[in-house]
């Protein structure tokens, strides 16, 4: 299918919300969905703190400020995020419980995972964490680690029975390795990428319909990813790794297909434009029509997937 057929498909309906800036009081708050069995009902679309990074201490209050106004109550930040964490203790002073607040760690064993857990907890300023996550756990030799005696498990368990956390999810790019993970601990949620390119794919669905089926809150990541930057293709989005969608209409489909799925929150991109675009995208969600679908499985053959399915 030819772009111009998939845009005349797609319709113009966003043109007017244009792309620069976000004005809360113009659109409807942000739906809410069950996090798995956390009992915390999170919006559509979550704040990645990663947007944070290496901005000004007031553009960082400004956006955050932004996000609660629109309906955002989720924000998920992580240690590699340069100084997001920072950033984000200061922004969400006064603001704290109006935000489920998720961080992560890439440590693997009991001692390296409960010292950075009170470190992040020192830079948010706050006493704890709602959802504590093993970032980035693709590895099954990590897997392995993290389950066994000396594990970071073991940190995750004593930093909620001190209350430092009240919920423990997992982050990867690995379907199988999540798949292997969620059978054997009670996790309360887990992010992973997921997209209508990835699903056409083949991609994490079965990590999907499993996590769903155990009452695992699913986060998905890179909803608007469209495919790698080809060599020396000059890159729109320097936060982004990948080459994102930024029409409006491809962004409209892309979340509204995501939304179409059960999944509880979307994670965009860490580009704030992209976020402002996404989170528009999901005030105004509508159903999706046969011929919208059927546009989108034609576009996402044409792709090439981020990831192997």
């Amino acid at each position: 299918m030819k772009r111009r057929d998939f845009l005349k498909i797609s319709g113009g309906a966003l043109a007017a919300l244009g792309t620069t800036g976000f004005q809360a009081t113009a659109f409807p708050l942000l739906p809410r969905r069950p996090l798995g069995k956390t009992g915390h009902e999170r919006s559509v679309v979550t704040l990645g703190g990663v947007v944070v990074t290496n901005e000004t201490q007031k553009d960082a209050d400004r956006i955050v400020a932004e996000a609660l106004d629109a309906g955002v109550n989720g924000i998920d930040v992580a240690p590699t995020y340069g100084d997001a964490e920072l950033k984000l203790g200061h922004a969400l002073q006064g603001k704290r419980d109006r935000v489920f607040l998720a961080c992560k760690t890439t440590e693997r064993d009991q001692a390296g995972a409960a010292a950075e857990l009170r470190a992040s907890l020192q830079r948010l300023r706050t006493d704890h964490v709602d959802l504590y996550q093993l970032h980035g756990l693709d590895k099954p030799e990590d897997l392995t680690q993290v389950l066994g005696p000396g594990g970071a498990l073991e940190a995750f368990e004593e930093g909620r029975q001190q209350g430092l956390l009240r919920f423990i999810g997992l982050t990867g790019h690995r379907p199988d390795t999540l798949l292997s993970a969620i059978r054997q601990f009670d996790f309360a949620s887990v992010v992973f990428p997921y997209s209508f390119i990835l699903a056409h794919h083949g991609f994490g669905q079965e990590l999907l319909a499993e996590a769903n089926q155990r009452g695992i809150g699913v986060m998905a990541i890179k909803p608007i990813a469209q495919r790698r930057w080809q060599a020396k293709e000059p890159r729109s989005c320097p936060r982004c790794w990948y080459k994102p969608f930024e029409d409006d209409d491809d962004i409209r489909l892309a979340v509204w297909w995501a939304l179409e799925q059960p999944i509880a929150s979307l994670i965009p991109s860490g580009d704030m434009r992209l976020f402002r675009r996404t989170l528009k995208a999901a005030q105004h969600y509508k159903p999706l029509t046969d011929a919208q679908k059927q546009a989108l499985e034609a576009r996402a053959a044409t792709l090439k997937p981020l990831f192997p399915g």
